[in-house]
């Protein structure tokens, strides 16, 4: 090689080297930002796109079976807890209501009729007794003057026979008296048996007639309706179905290897595919799973096979939102989310050892017909009860 040819060489290597040095630079400098990020930033978050808005599904099913005659509202409606949604033909109902309350009206004039009685055999009682008195002091009478021969035999035997007969008759009236007494015994007309079987029958009625016409138990928006005007209905007949929206969730479902630092309570940011990266939501872990999705599936998998390959489980995590962003940026029932939990709290637990200590959902919409039922079972009571066949004695 003459000297002209090492000298082009040299500095084609000076460079080579020189580049060298730099990727090697960069690549230091690369992997101590992604540890630096990592120990400062990224071991501190859990990040998952496998998580979708979840809801309740409130499904509208009848009680009773009916036709329906009419119908309120259609999918994409927003109803209001306790308003109509189908009605019924209430015709059958409202005969059986109206059999109930004649029912009710003719036992309670029934068990008036009861006390009537025992008033009646206490007079009887106290009249026999009166008699027996009266026998049993002439019958002593007779047996003095017998005993003195100023009466005879058989005039003793008269009073004897006259006593016995007072005596019989007070031991019959005492028995009717106590057969009748135990019959209404420590019972006014309100709680006795008969009045309240037939008032259990009117609430009965009373219910199946109210129940006649379908409301929403909450308030949301109907989905899913599938019944027409005119179909007969038997009970439990899914109708339709009304989603509470401002009361969604995040099903996010992590990987097992993500769990290790989640706890109950963190902080969690969600963002919607709906509305991309523009909008956030906040909310918190409100539980972990349990269980994987497969070991709760009707047939589980069975690994013990000889081709087992491992893959790696998820778990489902239930985020609960905040109610604001949900007012500005409702959600709907399946969309997709990307969330990000905030791992820096570890003050609470992997599981809730608490049990609820109250309801999580509930309705009270169904407690008015039964107010309504009582209402109607006292004024029945009332009207045809003894304060109403004796205003003399009510005042």
């Amino acid at each position: 090689m003459t000297d002209s040819q090492a000298n082009a060489a040299n500095p084609n290597s000076g460079k080579r080297k020189r580049l060298l040095i730099g990727l090697g630079i960069i690549v230091v400098l690369c992997s101590a930002a992604i540890f630096a990020y990592h120990e400062l930033y990224g071991r501190f978050y859990e990040e998952t796109d496998d998580a979708y808005v979840g809801g309740n599904l409130v499904q509208i099913t009848p009680q009773i079976t009916g036709t329906v005659t009419r119908i309120a509202v259609d999918d994409g409606d927003y109803v209001e807890a306790g308003q109509p949604l189908v009605w019924l033909d209430p015709a059958d109902t409202q005969v059986a209501q109206q059999s109930a309350e004649a029912n009710l009206a003719r036992t309670v004039r029934q068990v008036r009729g009861l006390y009537s009685n025992v008033d009646s055999y206490k007079a009887q009682v106290a009249s026999r007794k009166i008699d027996v008195q009266r026998a049993k002091a002439d019958y002593q009478r007779r047996v003095t003057l017998a005993s003195k021969g100023a009466i005879s035999r058989e005039e003793l035997a008269h009073a004897q026979d006259t006593l016995n007969s007072a005596q019989s008759a007070l031991t019959s009236a005492q028995q009717q008296l106590d057969t009748n007494q135990a019959l209404v015994d420590d019972t006014v007309i309100a709680s006795h048996p008969d009045v309240k079987s037939a008032a259990a029958q009117l609430r009965q009625a009373f219910l199946n007639n109210a129940r006649s016409t379908l409301v929403a138990p909450v308030s949301g928006y109907v989905a899913r309706r599938s019944v027409q005007v005119g179909s007969r209905i038997q009970p439990g007949t899914a109708l339709m179905a009304v989603v509470p929206l401002h009361e969604v969730w995040i099903d996010a479902n992590f990987k097992e290897t993500q769990l290790r630092e989640m706890r109950i309570g963190q902080p969690v940011t969600v963002e919607a595919d709906l509305y991309g990266d523009d909008v956030t939501y906040q909310g918190h872990v409100e539980s972990l799973g349990v269980g994987t999705g497969s070991a709760f599936s009707l047939l589980p998998a069975q690994n013990a096979s000889g081709n087992w390959i491992k893959i790696v489980q998820r778990l489902p995590v239930r985020i609960r939102l905040d109610d604001e962003a949900l007012d500005k940026h409702p959600l709907r029932i399946g969309l997709s989310t990307t969330v990000t939990v905030d791992l820096h709290d570890q003050s609470g637990a992997q599981l809730t050892t608490q049990m609820p200590k109250e309801a999580r959902f509930s309705t009270a919409v169904y407690d008015a017909p039964l107010g309504e039922a009582d209402a109607l079972i006292e004024r029945i009571i009332h009207a045809n009860g003894p304060q109403n066949a004796n205003p003399a004695k009510q005042g």
